[in-house]
């Protein structure tokens, strides 16, 4: 793998880390501590063409590579986490899975408008009870003449209420457990889908995480993504791709923790002297330098093998594996750093603490990660 970007990779790298300081990093804090959904900012990178990054441009997207978007996520995370997990959303679980399964018919009414920013999307397979046991899932699809009519609950799912459609998981018959489960595009304003409840989060505040209820939610048959019984292959396509985004979020959370401890440790005196001549922290900021340079590669490696259309799953966990746990150690090393500031919510890292916490649960928790590397590694 050759390492060296791309003048391409390069420039839409740059062009969202300027705009990511100009446009998100003034109104970062507030709207993490209000939990504000960032309306004009998301729109305004759907002009850039970031939510369809990789998705070819005869269907409204950029027609970039799958090394460009975990760029992307990286410098987005970097000034704010919940933007780099709604943009990570909408190219990889939604656009991708798009792309990936959807007819022409499928791509030409609801990926263009996706992924030439006219819209969100969003990607509902978590339940209450069915959350790492994906294939226990309650919620349930019946054909009734040409319309399957959909019952049952989603939660914790991301851009629902500011979403235009999404892609819904049922099952079509409970019996079959994964073999039952099928996957339906779903339009935000159809009668009978209901966004219930706004999560209050420990982190990402910014980004909308919601509850949906679906009660005889009607749904036209052409709206089947893939083949009846092929959801849940769908699904772990999906969240192959969707690790990637995350292990890149975490990576710019973790990056941004550690320039903040190099910045913060020249300026502060104890003793005398800056606490970065102190061994305990150039200690501290060798282990956050080295990990996150490891956790990135991990991740750039799964986005290289993505773009080259082969099986990617082992290297999308180990990305996301690493790269969040990099976080959590990094965020926690940083606020260990700032003292009793780093406690404080006028510090930035103390909000990266926060953030960085979610990245070792969702698209499969660590030890999810940890299952599907030892199973592929023992077969």
């Amino acid at each position: 793998m050759d390492y060296t970007l791309t003048k391409e990779q390069e420039m839409i790298r740059d062009m969202v880390k300027e705009f990511a300081e100009k446009e998100i990093e003034p109104i970062a804090q507030e709207i993490d501590q209000k939990s504000i959904f960032p309306e004009k900012t998301i729109k305004k990178l759907g002009e850039l063409g970031v939510l369809g990054l990789c998705v070819s441009t005869k269907y409204g997207g950029a027609g970039m590579d799958p090394i460009s978007l975990v760029l992307v996520i990286e410098e987005l995370s970097r000034v704010c986490a919940s933007h780099g997990v709604i943009v990570s959303v909408n190219n990889s679980l939604v656009c991708y899975t798009l792309e990936r399964f959807g007819s022409e018919e499928q791509k030409e009414e609801y990926l263009v408008p996706l992924a030439s920013g006219k819209g969100l999307g969003f990607y509902a397979l978590t339940e209450p009870g069915a959350g790492t046991d994906a294939a226990s899932i309650q919620t349930t699809a019946t054909l009734d003449g040409d319309e399957y009519v959909i019952n049952g609950t989603k939660h914790f799912i991301t851009n629902a209420r500011y979403s235009r459609a999404g892609i819904v998981f049922a099952t079509v018959d409970k019996t079959k457990r994964h073999k039952g489960i099928c996957a339906f595009i779903v339009e935000k304003d159809t009668p009978g889908f209901k966004v219930v409840k706004e999560e209050d989060k420990m982190g990402i505040r910014a980004a909308a995480v919601s509850e949906i209820v679906f009660e005889d939610c009607r749904v036209p048959k052409e709206n089947l993504l893939g083949g009846v019984g092929e959801g849940f292959k769908i699904a772990l396509a999906a969240l192959d791709s969707g690790r990637l985004g995350i292990a890149a979020q975490a990576v710019g959370i973790a990056r941004r923790a550690m320039e903040e401890s190099i910045k913060y440790s020249k300026e502060r005196i104890a003793f005398g002297r800056p606490i970065a001549d102190f061994q305990a922290i150039r200690w501290m900021i060798a282990d956050m330098a080295t990990r996150i340079e490891a956790a990135r590669l991990l991740t750039l490696r799964g986005a290289y093998l993505k773009g080259k259309g082969v099986r990617f799953s082992k290297e999308a966990a180990m990305a996301k594996f690493y790269a969040s746990d990099t976080a959590v150690r990094v965020t926690r090393d940083a606020v260990q750093i700032f003292g009793g500031y780093g406690y404080m919510k006028d510090y930035v890292v103390e909000r990266l603490y926060r953030d960085a916490k979610i990245t070792e649960i969702y698209e499969g928790t660590t030890e999810v990660q940890k299952m599907i590397i030892s199973s592929q590694m023992l077969a």
